[in-house]
């Protein structure tokens, strides 16, 4: 009698292969725009560009599968080149974020331990400061002029480079905030991304004919998350470099834009543009919003154009999606009226909503801690396998650290974070990191850092400095300077309160409610 086989572990053929499985069935359809440079690919443009950076890896630049490739850009069409060549031959890629300093990306680069580093001209200051670990044998440059060191990749001869893969074997590294000063490193497999993309067609419907604007950097799985389940289907992506709310009008305009998604930062840049109010939005069917809630201020100006705005959720360790509202056979009306609300769970995940203290689940209408279970769940963290037992519980499920509740209707809303982290202008920003760098200045004794209320950001950060007896000058000016330059910029403190004390609790712990109270009175 044979043996049943694993299909998570067997390796087939297709695992991986998106360019060349999709350009076999629809090789001329048009699937990518790179509007800065306006580079227009087919299906079959996107697999021989992936052949033949595929190649070069393997042949000059000595990858190999399990390999890991770190990259610094924003997003363009060579980001994608890599994506899709990594799934052909087994290399992990390892999108790091440029709004991070050299002191959190050396943290990244050490763990990671990449083989190749890729990085774009414009970083090339940030790139100059790096640490890069001496696993690094391969440097790629790119640049748009004749200087473009990423130019003998496309230019290789070009073969078919596929190898079996397992739906097991990892895709991503994908760093994300944590409730530490040390950020995770989310092991994506093949399996989640695939998954993922399944779960996302079968819930939004067909997206063969969706005509979609990528607005989240691919340094987030969000990115990547946006642009594979329309790969997947066979329709039309169009990348910009980085997010400006005028270029998103013109693209929508000139390229006949059905869907994008944002954060809530992004959509209120885009109703308060000048030519919002004239753009022709004409051709949108729908908005996305996620990576935290989304006030109805900001959905307001779009609903009155006539456009749904939904609302999704998701995490690296668990998604990239879960939830969404789907109100697709709903009056306008009817979808505004939940618009507070993140809908169920995709149709291929589980989801309870547990106390926090018991982990039993708790009634309609009661808040509790979401877990959420799923074939696209993440493959643990790198190299941080107590973290790993910590959010991969018992049964497959996925302690997702967000507060949250059902209502009678069944559909869910996200209250808030079970820890201290929170998110501000759609990343993770984590309290405790922002501490461990102010307490290495010489002013401070003690520090707290809150999230208060923005109305452009959602929440920002606030820190209250209990100053050392040497402290001198302007505090805040030099808190400000040393953040920076330790820290990206959407962690920076936006402002510094000097205070004589920190309250606590009864326990003895920073009472980080009351400070927040505090600095908003």
């Amino acid at each position: 009698m044979s043996q049943q086989p694993d299909y998570d572990t067997m390796a087939m053929n297709w695992i991986g292969d998106w360019a060349g499985r999709r350009a076999a069935l629809t090789p001329h359809r048009p699937a990518i725009l790179d509007a800065d440079s306006d580079t227009r690919l087919s299906y079959a443009d996107v697999n021989a560009r992936a052949n033949r950076v595929g190649a070069w890896l393997l042949d000059e630049g000595g990858l190999g599968k399990g390999d890991a490739i770190c990259i610094v850009t924003r997003n363009r069409v060579e980001a994608l080149d890599l994506y899709m060549a990594c799934g052909k031959i087994g290399t992990i890629l390892a999108p790091l974020s440029y709004r991070l300093r050299p002191r959190e990306l050396n943290d990244l680069l050490e763990r990671i331990q990449p083989r190749a580093f890729v990085y774009e001209d414009v970083f090339d200051s940030l790139v100059e400061a790096l640490e890069l670990p001496d696993s690094v044998a391969t440097r790629v440059r790119i640049a748009d002029g004749d200087d473009n060191g990423f130019q003998p990749l496309l230019v290789h001869p070009e073969r078919e480079v596929n190898t079996p893969l397992a739906q097991a074997d990892p895709f991503l590294y994908i760093h994300t905030g944590g409730t530490t000063a040390t950020p995770k490193v989310c092991i994506v497999p093949h399996r989640q991304m695939l998954w993922n993309a399944l779960d996302m067609i079968v819930t939004g419907g067909t997206l063969m004919e969706q005509r979609q604007l990528i607005t989240f950097p691919l340094f987030h799985v969000g990115g990547w998350n946006s642009l594979t389940p329309v790969f997947h289907a066979g329709g039309y992506s169009v990348l910009t470099r980085q997010f400006d709310p005028g270029q998103v009008l013109d693209v929508i305009e000139g390229e006949g834009i059905t869907n994008f998604g944002g954060v809530e930062a992004m959509l209120r840049f885009i109703a308060e543009h000048p030519r919002f109010p004239e753009a022709d939005l004409s051709s949108v069917t729908g908005i996305t919003s996620a990576g935290a809630p989304c006030s109805s201020e900001v959905m307001d100006p779009f609903y009155a154009r006539g456009i749904p705005v939904v609302q999704a959720y998701g995490l690296t360790e668990a998604g990239p999606s879960n939830f969404m509202y789907g109100g697709i056979d709903q009056e306008l009306e009817t979808i505004r009226a939940h618009n507070r609300s993140i809908g169920t769970s995709m149709i291929h995940c589980d989801f309870r909503i547990v106390d926090q203290e018991s982990g039993e689940p708790v009634s309609t209408g009661e808040v509790g801690v979401l877990h959420m279970r799923s074939l696209h769940n993440f493959g643990g963290y790198l190299g941080q396998p107590d973290r790993t037992r910590k959010a991969l519980l018992d049964d497959g499920w996925v302690d997702s650290g967000d507060l949250a509740v059902q209502d009678e209707e069944g559909n869910v809303r996200i209250m808030g974070r079970a820890d201290n982290m929170f998110i501000s202008g759609g990343e993770n920003v984590s309290p405790e990191e922002i501490e461990t760098v102010l307490q290495e200045h010489p002013a401070v004794a003690q520090v707290c850092v809150v999230a208060m209320p923005d109305q452009r950001w959602g929440q920002v950060p606030v820190a209250a400095v209990v100053p050392t007896e040497t402290a001198g000058g302007d505090i805040e000016a030099d808190l400000r300077t040393h953040c920076r330059e330790h820290l990206a910029a959407f962690k920076v403190p936006s402002r510094f309160a000097v205070v004589d004390s920190i309250p606590v609790t009864g326990a003895g712990k920073i009472d980080r409610n009351s400070l927040g109270k505090q600095l908003d009175s």
